[in-house]
């Protein structure tokens, strides 16, 4: 069995079709883009013993009891714990196993992230089953959190060595899928949980258990179809410039353990830090933002949302759960479409677009909202939410670009750990200066512009961090000796290697099928997504 997951045993005969490998990723990266769809489950589980209304804790009941207690129901606050752990996990499982993953293969770390995430949902399902809630942050939160991590940089280092020539557009293909992981799972997660419920169930345990089942035999379907190219494969017909053509590419490579000691590596996780934190800050408030800005307008009411009836504050909510899975779209348009254009475009000056552009975006959204137009606002931040999806998008190519292809998966999973930080300091930020405005008397309608400033703040400073980014030194790169000695390690086989295990022709029609069959749950999310957010223009 350990062979059969052995990097060796997936090395590549000639002719085999890269474009096999995407769909792979993709099947892992929707499975586990799942965990931002996770606050469907907060609402119902809330009630997962009063079935219509929560049985709420007693004053002397403290959090870690409610860990364990069988006789209330639990806070939709305590329940968001699951959320924090799974950034927490992923960031620091993909930074610590990172360097393992590189020597075993992108099939062993998968088949590992099948087992974390689906095993994880079924402990989860479990501790829905007992009402234990430290078995739900166990399950989900910790174990799973680990899945994500080894899922979402799994294929990293893989699919930029079969496209040397688009590194941006292979990367920002899978992970345009954990962009669209929620997409996917959210709406069949309702759609379960409706079917399993019962007058003495919430049927969230069956969806748990379900969905952990069905993730886990994608996961592993995906994770058995990664492939990895012979050291010295090129794409027929292409030669790499000399020197890359480029001076912010390299040709050398730079040892996982020896990247973090660069000024790079830190100006690189800046970049994504500041980024990401600007963006996650949005997404966190997209919904209550729309709607306290605009209020009635949003239904044709001329009054703040203060002033409105229930009947027209569940319309307004409405139209901000449709901006909501709007943001949610153009994040995964951003993943694909700005990483493919940074092959093109640079991946430097692609940040810089990132930061400059979103600067002025963040500065005009207050007088969108001033002058009343929802058109503008929501296009705005439909704009700075596919630079958001393309900074996660961009980054793998990045630092293959300035690191090397060697240690890229690894160096990646160490870069990782700035969205654990973004994490924390995006929403805070936000959540923090949004009540301190409110609590000095600032209308709600006016409480995001302060928010808007300072976010637009963070870009530029993620623009500095970007503009000061240059080659590493010489001294940082591997030896050729060493880079063989790393070679023999990961155990790659040579072209000459695998041509003598036979070449062969993939099939189209194998390309097309599997091509088809991510293609399917895609399309499925994108056309619910669409549904709901029509209603913000209807």
């Amino acid at each position: 069995m350990s062979g059969f997951f052995s990097k060796e045993r997936i090395t590549a005969a000639p002719g085999y079709n890269r474009w096999l490998v995407p769909p792979a990723a993709l099947a892992v990266h929707l499975s586990i883009g799942m965990a931002y769809g996770f606050s469907v489950f907060w609402l119902p589980l809330s009630k997962a013993l009063g079935i219509t209304e929560p049985l709420v804790c007693g004053e002397d009941i403290s959090f870690w009891m409610r860990a364990i207690t069988t006789s209330c129901d639990w806070k939709v606050s305590d329940l968001g714990w699951m959320y924090t752990l799974f950034f927490v996990f992923l960031g620091s499982s993909a930074a610590v196993f990172g360097h393992w993953l590189e020597h075993a293969g992108p099939r062993k770390a998968g088949a590992v992230a099948a087992l974390c995430w689906g095993g994880g949902l079924l402990i989860s399902a479990i501790g829905v089953y007992t009402h234990q809630l430290w078995l739900m942050w166990l399950g989900s939160g910790v174990i799973g959190g680990i899945g994500l991590g080894l899922g979402y940089i799994s294929p990293v280092s893989t699919l930029i060595k079969w496209f040397p020539d688009r590194r941006g557009m292979a990367t920002g293909m899978a992970i345009m899928g954990f962009g669209g992981g929620a997409m996917i799972g959210a709406p069949l997660a309702n759609t379960l949980m409706n079917y399993f419920a019962t007058p003495v169930s919430i049927g969230v345990w069956e969806t748990f258990a379900t969905m952990g089942v069905l993730y886990f035999i994608a996961m592993m379907i995906g994770s058995l179809g990664y492939r990895v190219p012979a050291n010295g494969w090129k794409p027929e017909g292409w030669n790499p410039p000399a020197n890359n053509g480029k001076a912010m590419i390299t040709s050398r490579h730079v040892h996982v353990n020896e990247a973090h000691k660069t000024p790079q590596f830190w100006l690189l996780w800046s970049v994504l830090c500041l980024n990401v934190s600007a963006g996650i800050g949005v997404i966190g408030m997209a919904s209550p933002m729309l709607q306290e800005v605009f209020g009635g307008l949003l239904i044709g009411e001329g009054i703040k949302l203060v002033d409105l009836g229930p009947d027209q504050k569940l319309q307004v909510a409405a139209i901000g759960a449709g901006f909501a899975g709007l943001l949610s779209f153009f994040n995964i348009l951003g993943r694909i479409g700005w990483a493919s254009c940074s092959d093109f475009l640079g991946r430097k000056l692609t940040y810089i677009i990132f930061f400059a552009l979103g600067f002025v975006l963040y500065i005009l959204s207050p007088w969108a909202g001033s002058i009343g137009s929802v058109a503008l606002f929501a296009g705005l931040f439909c704009i700075i939410l596919t630079m958001y999806g393309g900074g996660f998008s961009t980054i793998p190519a990045y630092l293959a670009d300035i690191f090397g292809t060697q240690h890229v998966g690894a160096i990646h999973g160490r870069l990782l750990t700035a969205w654990a930080t973004a994490g924390v300091l995006g929403p805070v930020t936000v959540n923090y200066l949004r009540d301190y405005q409110l609590d000095h008397g600032v209308p709600a309608d006016h409480a995001y512009n302060v928010i808007m400033y300072v976010l637009a703040a963070l870009l530029l400073i993620g623009l500095v961090c970007n503009l000061l980014v240059r080659p590493v030194a010489e001294k940082h790169y591997m030896t050729s000796a060493e880079l063989e000695a790393e070679k023999r390690i990961s155990h790659e086989k040579s072209l000459s290697a695998a041509s003598q295990e036979g070449a062969h022709k993939s099939s189209a029609f194998l390309t097309t099928v599997v091509w088809v069959a991510v293609g399917i749950p895609i399309s499925y999310g994108i056309w619910n997504t669409l549904q709901k957010a029509f209603i913000l223009f209807h």
